[in-house]
């Protein structure tokens, strides 16, 4: 856990933050693509996943991190009654481990309690062993459900 303090600031995202945003989804997408192996990934335009998430939660439940005026992170939240999820935690990676994380997600936290939600939930990636960490960390440590899949386009040892 990063003890020190990067001087940044977490604010409401706003329709300006749109470029930015979807390149932080890009990045993410990126990652994912080195963990799977699998350059398929969020489809040829990964940018666009941003505008489809944008489009079904609003701009009221999304915060950035700005670092002079520049967006190095994000984070959403969706509610679902008594029930939220943490969706997108994004950090750009430069940014990674200098607490920026932490401080997008605890105003997540922040609105997901004066929403008196009760269960907040993330969902990382299953090869993401950082961010599994980094979410055990700062207080997810309850295991709702595991969800396992197979790959049809792989033999089946």
């Amino acid at each position: 856990m990063y003890h020190g303090r990067l001087r940044i600031s977490i604010r409401p995202y706003q329709p300006s933050d749109l470029e930015a945003c979807r390149a932080l989804w890009v990045e993410l997408t990126h990652h994912h693509h080195q963990l799977y192996n699998d350059p398929t990934i969020g489809g040829d335009d990964p940018g666009s996943n941003f505008d489809r998430h944008l489009e079904r939660v609003g701009m009221g439940r999304i915060w950035v991190a700005e670092k002079d005026k520049k967006v190095i992170g994000m984070v959403g939240l969706l509610i679902y009654a008594q029930e939220a999820e943490v969706e997108p935690m994004i950090v750009s990676r430069r940014y990674r481990r200098k607490g920026v994380g932490e401080r997008l997600l605890r105003r997540a936290v922040a609105e997901a309690r004066q929403l008196n939600v009760r269960y907040l939930n993330v969902r990382p990636v299953a090869r993401n062993v950082d961010a599994m960490m980094f979410f055990f960390q700062v207080g997810f440590r309850l295991l709702g459900k595991p969800e396992l899949f197979m790959d049809l386009e792989q033999p089946v040892g």
